[in-house]
């Protein structure tokens, strides 16, 4: 269903003018907060206080941090929000800037639940619309109340994994795969902020934590399998993507089976979901780290792509030409003669299309050094396919730009091969006059 507000707002404007607004930027809790009142004490410092009492005042401090704070209610606990900020940043300094901290155990157990009570919660339902009906300059990201405590809770997390005290003996207690499942329902948050932080967390963990590995890789794919299939909403599939993007990178050669699977099951019917724009950076980019593995899984993706491919949406086929570019770039002509066929066949589409960035962004490919020397190689093939087109879009289309490059794309083609140049060129002359 469209919404009204700026359709209602256009009709009722002025005809010489298209009115301007822009609301204020929506913030919510993502808490139900209980009505009872709280007290915090402000705690001595730590340079207030013996070295050897140290220990058991950041336990204490880490312990006073674990009370939530009403921040719906902008005027209520102004001064228990205000110690607690300031405790966390106090625990986040003493680990940041003291060795020793964490060489014990004590600590961890106490660190990763002050983590689960300010960050794990149920995340409510979505403000913004999604789809195609998500516009990012129209639909301001819903942002987090509790920010200003949320904020330092994950800089304390992340100091704590980076530590060069952190053990990964004493850890593996305590950041377990309820804690890993917990941590990827957060992704789902409106407010990019924290899935930022989200993203930095999940890759460090995954980077220390072997024994958890496969378990992550898992139960991300179980997200993208529920977005693909059954919700097509989910706001954090481009910070998922980019992790994955250094995973993939990590990938051993030969790639395993299951690797090739993630490929073929879950990142080429990515491409077919409505809010493709949110996350197609990211996703190109996993593909085409793929390939950059495995050069022989190009063909699987380019015919995946045209698949998919959009069918009345100028903007998403743009999308689909740059990552069609990217994925050629690093395509050997053995992979490239497996698809090149249908790759012409589509190119051609786009060259006749009637929207001019569609058009402009097909003939684009003729200005790649690279796609020219493939093409070159397989003339013979390539020619009678694309000729037509091209000779045809020379003749009628209204813009100059396009002529130019088209124009451009004809000069390359018949200083590669000038005979078949003149043989297409007489076939085409011969068809149009039976």
């Amino acid at each position: 269903m469209p919404r009204a507000g700026p359709i209602n707002r256009l009709k009722n404007a002025p005809r010489d003018q298209i009115p301007v607004s822009k609301s204020p930027r929506r913030q919510k809790s993502s808490r139900f907060y209980a009505k009872e009142k709280i007290q915090l004490e402000r705690t001595p410092g730590f340079h207030e206080i013996p070295p050897h009492l140290r220990g058991d005042l950041f336990l204490q401090k880490i312990r006073q941090c674990m009370v939530i704070c009403d921040f719906s209610d902008p005027s209520s606990e102004l001064n228990e929000k205000e110690i607690k900020r300031q405790t966390l940043q106090e625990i986040l300094e003493y680990v940041g800037n003291n060795l020793g901290v964490l060489t014990s155990e004590a600590p961890y157990p106490e660190i990763v639940k002050l983590f689960a009570i300010n960050l794990f919660r149920t995340i409510p339902p979505q403000v913004n619309p999604t789809g195609d009906a998500y516009d990012p300059e129209e639909d301001e990201p819903v942002l987090e109340l509790a920010w200003p405590h949320l904020q330092i809770v994950y800089e304390f997390f992340l100091r704590f994994l980076e530590s060069p005290d952190f053990n990964i003996n004493f850890a593996k207690r305590y950041i377990d795969q309820k804690f890993i499942l917990q941590l990827l329902e957060l992704f789902d948050s409106e407010d990019p902020r924290e899935r930022d932080f989200l993203k930095t967390t999940l890759h460090r963990i995954y980077g220390k934590f072997l024994n958890l590995r496969a378990f992550i890789r898992r139960s991300i794919n179980n997200i993208f399998f529920q977005f693909i299939y059954e919700t097509e909403r989910h706001n954090g599939i481009a910070e998922l993507l980019e992790i994955l993007g250094s995973i993939i990178n990590g990938f051993a050669l030969p790639l395993k089976e299951e690797h090739k699977q993630f490929l073929r099951r879950v990142l080429i019917p990515l491409h077919k979901v409505k809010s493709l724009a949110v996350y197609h950076p990211q996703l190109a980019y996993c593909v085409v780290q793929f390939l950059e593995k495995s050069n022989s899984l190009a063909q699987e993706v380019v015919n995946g792509l045209l698949r998919y491919w959009p069918k009345v949406n100028s903007p998403k086929e743009v999308m689909f030409l740059n990552e069609l570019e990217e994925v050629i770039d690093v395509t050997e002509n053995s992979d490239f003669q497996q698809f090149m066929v249908p790759l012409f066949t589509k190119l051609g589409q786009c060259v006749s299309s009637i929207h001019f960035q569609v058009a402009e962004r097909a003939l684009y490919f003729w200005n790649n050094e690279y796609f020219v020397n493939l093409m070159a190689e397989n003339m013979n093939v390539l020619m009678p396919i694309i000729f037509p087109t091209l000779y045809k879009t020379s003749k009628t289309h209204w813009n100059k730009t396009i002529l130019g490059l088209v124009y451009n794309a004809l000069k390359l083609c018949m200083d590669i091969s000038p005979e078949l140049f003149d043989e297409c060129a007489n076939q085409y002359k011969q068809q149009r006059q039976m």
